[in-house]
């Protein structure tokens, strides 16, 4: 039976939007593909299976990781791209997200955006008919968490029965982290201040799927005998919050809070890091930190991605 690229057997266009929206074992074949493509392998049978196709990335922030790996990620797979910043679409010129989905449409396979508001997205992927990719928005960052799983998976193998801990404002990375507790089978732990939990409808949803999902204000607390520490920048982009550095000046990853985990935990940083804030030097460039492994792995699990949504 052929698929017509970027569709299912059943005929629905494969959006990669949420980690909410998957059943485990779509998410397990992804990481699969990525760690495939890792090793060098072909899990297609070609070295380059999205020849002659085209991806638009959106970009209405700025990147480095995202833009760069998905870029490559999209040549090593043969494909080509195209950059449109947020000056270079008529989205800022009052054309609607919906009329900019069916254009792009009739013109590339596959659609990337990387935007501040998650309704941007929605409305990108319900009217496009060709596959859309959650870059990141404000509520959520899956491609960012899958590539974390990857790169545990790497060093310490199956995250089951894990404790995982995230330290600091609970943002949209964290919601995505709540959201694999409910498909990997790990004890999810956050410590935030009261004024920066996490999103309540990502905890709700995990906790509604069986996941262990514990919030608290205390890092000691939440890094006990954990296997992986995980922290994001205090002051995220378009952030003009001046009190952030007070609230979460308690939360800071150091030697001593990562004493509190366990002997083998490993420590993750989706980047950029502003060091000696959320996270100091000698944890960064510690034996426990993998966060240059987190971004390479970027680039092989987006192209598990790319290849899920188009072939």
């Amino acid at each position: 039976m052929t698929v017509n690229p970027g569709r299912s057997r059943a005929g629905q266009t494969r959006h990669f939007l949420d980690l909410d929206r998957f059943d485990t074992e779509t998410l397990r074949r992804i990481l699969d593909l990525g760690a495939a493509y890792k090793r060098g392998e072909q899990p297609f049978g070609r070295p380059k299976p999205l020849s002659g196709r085209v991806l638009a990335m959106i970009f209405e922030k700025p990147s480095t990781r995202t833009r760069v790996s998905f870029e490559t990620g999209m040549k090593q797979l043969g494909g080509d791209t195209i950059v449109l910043s947020k000056g270079d679409t008529q989205l800022g010129r009052g054309e609607t997200v919906a009329d900019t989905a069916r254009v792009l449409s009739r013109y590339v396979d596959a659609i990337m955006i990387r935007t501040d508001d998650p309704a941007k997205l929605a409305e990108l992927s319900e009217y496009a008919t060709v596959p859309v990719i959650n870059g990141l928005t404000d509520d959520t960052h899956p491609c960012q968490v899958m590539a974390d799983i990857m790169t545990f998976t790497e060093h310490r193998g199956s995250l089951d029965g894990k404790v995982v801990s995230w330290v600091g404002d609970g943002n949209n990375v964290a919601a995505s982290w709540i959201q694999a507790a409910a498909h990997f089978n790990f004890e999810m732990r956050l410590a935030c201040p009261p004024e920066l939990m996490p999103d309540a409808a990502a905890v709700d949803w995990a906790r509604a799927q069986g996941a262990r999902v514990v919030i608290g204000s205390d890092p000691v607390a939440a890094v006990k005998d954990s296997h992986l520490v995980i922290t994001d920048t205090w002051v995220s982009m378009g952030c003009t919050d001046t009190n952030r550095h007070t609230l979460l000046s308690p939360y800071q990853v150091n030697d001593g809070l990562m004493a509190h985990a366990a002997g083998d935990a490993l420590f993750m940083h989706c980047l950029p890091a502003h060091r000696n804030e959320e996270v100091t030097d000698s944890v960064m460039d510690g034996a426990q930190s993998v966060v240059w492994d987190e971004a390479e792995n970027r680039l092989h699990v987006q192209k598990g991605i790319l290849s899920w949504c188009l072939l």
